[in-house]
């Protein structure tokens, strides 16, 4: 069992309209007002908020837009990266309830649908000095959304995939208990943890093009490190940190 006893959804708060999920329980932590297992659900973000400062799209009322605030504890802050692959592996078993082939987690937190990206995570840590109290994570999965902008026209919902539509909320409990059970496992067996998330790695073993600033590059994907950094591979080994590199598919 966690250490924090609660469930993850234990207290679940759902809102037709918000700015941000991510600010939203930023905001209730601050306040003294969360608990470990604390689950916001928006049915539509103003201000969704993506990976490096990137905006997140949803339509209303057709996706998973949520936030959950966790206690990493007794993990260090060195181990952020492994809390990261942790929260993937339980987004990508959440998806593969519903499909179960060529989903993967693009490193570093993407999930991935053959070639087309289906979800989003984005992990915002809430420090006391060098103290790692809170993850405020943030996941965003694309469900009933059929149409996409010109900027995530490699975008994929269950919809697409499946042929069939779902109840949201539903889903985000059921998300909820696949993350519960992915953190029990971190707790229990962090080498599994590991093993888990480069088995489901998107690319790994094929060569791929990577940007770096202008230069355009093949390399090997060949796995991602303890503290999360890409390793890649034309001849001599590489290791690049999230942000410094973009792929090219």
């Amino acid at each position: 069992m966690l250490p924090q006893h609660q469930t993850i959804g234990h207290a679940f708060i759902e809102l037709q309209q918000v700015d941000s999920t991510n600010n939203y329980a930023t905001a209730l932590v601050h306040a003294g007002m969360a608990q470990h297992g604390t689950a916001i659900l928006a049915h539509y973000q103003t201000r969704g908020k993506g990976q490096r400062n990137k905006s997140w799209e949803a339509l209303a009322g057709e996706n998973i837009t949520t936030s959950i605030i966790l206690q990493p504890h007794p993990l260090q802050l060195s181990e952020a990266f492994l809390f990261s692959k942790t929260i993937a592996l339980g987004v990508k078993r959440f998806f593969n309830n519903y499909i179960n082939e060529e989903v993967t987690i693009k490193w570093p937190n993407d999930l991935y649908w053959r070639d087309r990206k289906a979800g989003g995570i984005l992990i915002e840590n809430l420090l006391s000095g060098n103290t790692w109290k809170t993850a405020v994570v943030g996941i965003g999965i694309n469900i009933n959304q059929t149409v996409f902008s010109e900027e995530v026209q490699k975008g994929v919902s269950m919809k697409q995939i499946t042929g069939q539509d779902y109840d949201v909320v539903t889903l985000a409990h059921e998300l909820y208990h696949a993350l519960q059970q992915v953190l029990e496992q971190l707790y229990r067996d962090k080498a599994s943890i590991e093993a888990d998330y480069e088995k489901a790695l998107y690319k790994r073993g094929e060569k791929v093009k990577l940007k770096k600033g202008s230069r355009v590059f093949e390399t090997l994907i060949e796995g991602v490190s303890p503290d999360g950094k890409l390793i890649t591979n034309n001849g001599m080994e590489q290791r690049f940190e999230v942000g410094e590199v973009e792929w090219i598919i």
